[in-house]
């Protein structure tokens, strides 16, 4: 795969950091339920190996993905790391022995986190940190954030952080951590049926800000859509090729982190980039937020 094929690049705001479109999202690297070793801990180095030898330059991780598990592997797999590497990280949960999410907001929480992801990775200093904002489930919650952004906004002025995300966060959220610090990315749930953040989108292209989409497909519940499956046959492409493709085509500031466990599936992943959506399929796929809605509505 061309490197310069993978969507294009994107620079963070106010960074001299450059990354390619279509990054790797690291959860699924970790075990069932992302708790524990994966199965095949071998597979889970060659894909991550694969993913950066062609041209993958932005990985997104946790270190309470395993718990722990998954930036071990990236070490394994990828330190000391390429120059041009980007590794975004996240904190605000934890894992504990009963596989469940519970918050770490505390400052000692995020501080801590800090240090077990610098450890874990093998590195002095973290590129990128996202604020995972812990809402009801998996899904983002209104309440102040300027404790731990605030937090963070420190441990950047220690040398321990370079640049500050947020993840999960609500519009009023992320106005309500850029008033605190600087912000390089916005980390959300959204895809072609899941579309609440489409102003918020617009609004930070304009700010220059990133935009990460998690679940192109739904997530923990997939996807759905007759549209999709008819788009994707008329392309011969496959759904998520489209999803993906679909993102990259919404706003130049979109990043996207598909993961996986599978070379194949990141190859496919990754052809995504070569997808072109004519005006008549970017239609269709438009039309399915509001397909979704009737659904649920009845």
């Amino acid at each position: 795969m061309n490197p310069a094929s993978l969507g294009g690049q994107f620079t963070f705001a106010g960074t001299s950091l450059t990354v390619r479109r279509i990054g790797f999202g690291a959860m699924q690297l970790s075990g069932p339920g992302i708790y524990g070793p994966p199965a095949d801990r071998e597979a889970a180095v060659t894909v991550l190996r694969e993913a950066v030898a062609a041209g993958v330059n932005h990985i997104d991780t946790s270190d309470y993905y395993g718990p722990h598990v998954t930036n071990q592997i990236i070490r394994e797999a990828l330190h000391p790391y390429p120059e041009e590497l980007v590794i975004v990280t996240k904190l605000g949960a934890r894992r504990p022995a009963d596989k469940s999410w519970q918050p770490a907001i505390s400052p000692e929480d995020l501080t801590a986190g800090v240090h077990d992801n610098l450890r874990h990775l093998g590195l002095e200093a973290l590129d990128v940190v996202n604020y995972r904002v812990m809402g009801s489930g998996h899904g983002p919650q209104e309440g102040s954030v300027a404790e731990q952004v605030a937090v963070l906004a420190g441990l950047k002025r220690q040398g321990l952080i370079r640049h500050i995300g947020l993840s999960n966060g609500t519009a009023a959220q992320v106005a309500e951590a850029r008033s605190i610090t600087e912000l390089v990315c916005v980390q959300n749930h959204y895809n072609l049926a899941h579309r609440d953040d489409d102003a918020l989108i617009d609004e930070l292209a304009r700010a220059g800000i990133a935009y990460v989409p998690f679940f192109p497909l739904g997530g923990f519940t997939p996807l759905q859509s007759s549209t999709l499956s008819s788009v994707a046959a008329s392309l011969g492409a496959t759904p998520m090729q489209v999803a993906l493709a679909w993102l990259l085509q919404r706003s130049p500031n979109v990043l996207l982190i598909p993961g996986t466990s599978s070379p194949a599936h990141l190859r496919e992943n990754l052809k995504a980039a070569e997808l072109t959506l004519p005006p008549d399929s970017l239609a269709a796929l438009n039309g399915i937020a509001a397909e979704v809605a009737v659904a649920a509505a009845c």
